[in-house]
């Protein structure tokens, strides 16, 4: 299967290699609270600024990609123009994430609480606070409401697959709703994590994604207290002793894995790199291809790819309405709040949009 991209611990893994990504960690920068551009602006302003397509030039004019640059400098620049030149004293951007939209390098930033949305062309020389599509028509961009659930052929046994990119935010996002309805439903439905067939943020998210498989495959009563370890934290060391997890087996399974896919060899190979930027996961390629997957998060439940909203209360309604008979469990109501993206507490409810994906 084709995809062109837009980049939109004692962990038992092979060793890191040159093609390991940046780390995209979200970093705060200070304000000096002086400010040598006219145009600052209140954090009330931002709301509405950044609801405008406007763009400003970093350094001179042209927009021009010849000079591309690497994203987490892309994403330094931006931050520490924002925070010089657009914000007031004592309001500041903190970086979120960045990945690669089009032409352009998609950036998301936090201010003030609220979650905004940049754009940067790859020479980091011109900021466009927002994107319209102009290749899509009757989309809505931002939704700010939950999808409603197409109908799913309703079965005895639901079947759920959550396809992500262990390290993707989005999918982070996505789990974080998912865990506390596979710990609700139990054994009453089939709910599975399942792999995009490409890795988007280096060799630790091949290495995550085939310790989470083996878990899940070999150890399954302690997947989701591991991966409830594992969404908060990222500690993956930590959160297998705290699971329990049996080391010696789950060892196995990742060298047993590893040589079944030839994961690290694609790895050590570029020139099989899909778009010659992401290097291949072929552990669920079938299945990725069975159901269209093409980014992380990709939610199929009973054969179908539904878009819901990133709530373990929206999950736990779309499943339970794939019953023929719902179980008494399905009556007890979950956290209805959206996730936030990225590692960090479940149930936090701080995102204002469950949109986002890594494809």
């Amino acid at each position: 299967m084709k995809h062109e991209k837009h980049e939109k611990h004692a962990e038992t893994k092979h060793e890191e290699t040159k093609h390991e990504e940046p780390k995209h960690e979200e970093t705060p920068v200070k304000t000096d609270g002086k400010k040598k551009n006219p145009w600052m602006y209140s954090t009330i302003a931002v709301v509405v600024l950044l609801a405008i397509v406007v763009a400003i030039s970093f350094t001179g004019t042209g927009m021009t990609v010849s000079n591309k640059i690497p994203s987490q400098e892309a994403a330094n620049k931006t931050i520490s123009f924002i925070n010089d030149n657009l914000l007031s004293a004592g309001t500041t951007a903190k970086f979120v994430s960045i990945e690669e939209e089009q032409d352009l390098y998609k950036l998301k930033i936090n201010v003030g609480g609220q979650p905004y949305d940049t754009y940067v062309t790859k020479d980091g020389r011109m900021l466009f606070t927002s994107g319209i599509s102009m290749t899509k028509t009757n989309q809505t961009t931002v939704p700010t409401t939950p999808t409603t659930v197409p109908p799913v052929t309703k079965v005895d046994k639901p079947e759920a697959r959550a396809f992500v990119m262990s390290y993707c935010p989005y999918g982070l996002q996505f789990l974080k709703a998912y865990i506390p309805v596979m710990e609700l439903l139990g054994d009453k439905a089939d709910l599975s994590v399942n792999f995009v067939s490409y890795a988007m943020h280096g060799k630790k998210e091949l290495d995550e994604n085939t310790r989470l498989y083996c878990i899940q495959k070999e150890q399954k009563d302690k997947f989701a207290a591991y991966l409830r370890c594992f969404v908060v934290s990222g500690d993956a060391n930590n959160c297998t002793a705290q699971a329990g997890i049996d080391i010696s087996k789950l060892n196995a399974c990742i060298n047993a894995t590893d040589k079944q896919f030839n994961i690290t060899g694609l790895y050590n190979d570029q020139s099989t790199w899909s778009g010659g930027q992401y290097p291949q996961y072929p552990v669920d390629a079938a299945l990725d291809e069975q159901y269209g997957v093409q980014g992380s998060p990709t939610f199929v439940l009973n054969g179908q790819s539904i878009s819901v909203s990133r709530s373990a209360e929206a999950i736990k309604q779309a499943i339970c309405s794939s019953f023929k008979t719902p179980p008494s469990e399905c009556s007890q109501q979950l956290n209805a709040s959206q996730e936030s993206p990225g590692i960090g507490p479940i149930g936090s409810g701080s995102a204002s949009t469950g949109s986002g994906s890594c494809s």
